[in-house]
């Protein structure tokens, strides 16, 4: 051995037994660790054992460190085909980027009669996009249009980066949102719907075998198995949607039966009506300046300047090109404004394109069917907009956030109000029982009882149906 100063290790010497197979008499030397320098003994004087017990105490081991969220680096590209609403749909994917929490880096856009097939834009713009991509460490590229599978796969290939289209980005953003069992049920839904034909597989691993010698063996392919739990996974959700969906129809036929009015706050994403439901309920629901703060409908209880009672309910926002996917999805979501008794149409007096979201939630309107309903159009944030941009736009004008013209809307709900079914006492006699059906058809029975004479009931009458009866059986 040599003169200079080692450490020696004790754990070791347990070992020593099989580490003399290969070392021989030498073995002692596979236990000593490197050698120390010429003032180990100063740095053993410089212990600090404080400093070591803090280092190794539980305190110091449970220790958390929160990861800093880094916003995704994202470029922006649009196609204009000649649509009239190029310039909005360009800036709403730029606040749809901006609520999934991306930063805008750059945009580009290209003038094309119509998409290219292979891969949406031109192939120098593609070109562009690949390098603009490299020199900006570019994360993601967000189409402001639906890609297919085949065009996903071109782009990301040439570009080497990321590629969503709007459709996805929305999802996203619904998943990120969604808190209510149904509602995520709802978007797990949309968003396997829409992944099903994009499952593309990547080089031949994933293509299923052709015939001939050579190519047997391996059986179901990677691809296939994935589209076959994904198809068991789809319909698995759409039973427990209808178990939802049976649900909500109960609890919409109840109030139906029992009179209770409802009233539905619809209307354009960020419009404001999270922030009119607390207003009117003090519902506490988020209310944030982004899409799609809230999904999941919120019914409250609202006492109206009359006195009459009215179930106010916020519901999911609507957006342009909004994924048919997502409508299909949310259908039971979405009834919630068809079925409901009165519906207040919210837009956003201050911004630009107010017109065209109120022409955008009409159309969604007509599509739920609920087109022959009392809509009540309400302009909110008329406090931030701007007088002549409201010129000619009928409708009562509000402002959720300071209380203004509060009263007007309360007013304009009472006189909408449907009349209440009436009250009545009757005896049908046995020739006529079937008034009876025709009262729970569309009113409620409160109680029956048959007597000599016939049917003795009390019931909710609807009010047509009271009018034809007269008092011809009354009580």
């Amino acid at each position: 051995m040599n003169d200079k100063d080692y450490i020696y290790d004790p754990d070791l010497t347990e070992d020593a037994d099989l580490i003399d197979e290969d070392y021989g008499e030498d073995w002692e030397d596979a236990l000593l660790l490197e050698p120390l320098g010429d003032d180990w003994d100063e740095d053993f004087d410089d212990y600090d054992e404080d400093e070591d017990e803090e280092k190794s105490s539980p305190q110091g081991k449970d220790r958390m460190y929160e990861n800093e969220q880094v916003s995704q680096r994202v470029l922006l590209v649009s196609v204009d085909c000649g649509e009239a609403d190029f310039e909005e749909s360009l800036e709403e994917l730029r606040e749809l980027t901006s609520t999934a929490g991306g930063e805008v880096i750059g945009v580009m856009t290209q003038k094309l009669s119509s998409p290219v097939s292979a891969t949406c834009v031109g192939s120098g713009r593609v070109e562009e996009i690949a390098e603009f991509c490299d020199l900006n460490d570019i994360d993601l590229v967000i189409f402001d249009r639906e890609l297919t599978p085949i065009q996903i796969r071109n782009l990301e290939r040439e570009t080497s980066t990321r590629v969503l289209d709007r459709t996805m980005l929305i999802l996203d953003i619904f998943a990120q949102r969604a808190r209510s069992v149904e509602g995520k049920l709802q978007v797990e839904l949309a968003q396997l719907k829409y992944m099903m034909p994009r499952l593309t597989g990547s080089h031949a691993e994933l293509s299923r075998l052709g015939g001939g010698i050579g190519t047997r063996g391996p059986g179901e392919t990677k691809l296939e198995t994935d589209r076959r739990h994904i198809r068991r996974r789809i319909d698995l959700l759409k039973e427990r949607l209808r178990e939802v969906e049976k649900r909500r129809a109960a609890h919409r036929a109840r109030r139906k039966k029992t009179g209770v009015v409802t009233c539905a706050i619809v209307g354009y994403t960020n419009a404001g009506k999270s922030t009119l439901l607390n207003r009117l309920t003090d519902a506490g629901v988020l209310a944030e300046d982004k899409l799609f703060a809230t999904l999941d409908p919120t019914s409250r209880a609202l006492t109206l300047p009359s006195g009459a009672s009215v179930t106010l309910v916020d519901t999911v926002g609507f957006i342009r090109r909004l994924p048919h996917h997502l409508v299909e999805a949310f259908k039971s979501t979405l009834e919630e404004a068809a079925d409901a008794d009165i519906i207040v149409l919210l837009c956003d007096g201050s911004d630009e394109d107010m017109c065209s979201h109120l022409q955008v939630s009409r159309d969604l309107l007509n599509e739920l069917g609920a087109s022959d309903k009392p809509i009540l159009t309400v302009i909110n944030k008329c406090d931030r907009a701007d007088p002549v941009g409201l010129a000619g736009v009928t409708g009562v004008r509000i402002s959720a956030l300071t209380g203004e013209g509060l009263d007007r809307l309360l007013t304009a709900i009472d006189d909408a109000m449907p009349v209440k079914p009436v009250r009545k006492k009757l005896l049908l006699p046995f020739t006529d029982l079937g008034v009876a059906a025709d009262i729970r058809a569309t009113g409620e029975i409160l109680s029956e009882e048959y007597t000599a004479e016939g049917l003795l009931l009390e019931a909710l009458v609807e009010p047509i149906l009271a009018a034809r009866m007269g008092d011809k059986y009354d009580v």
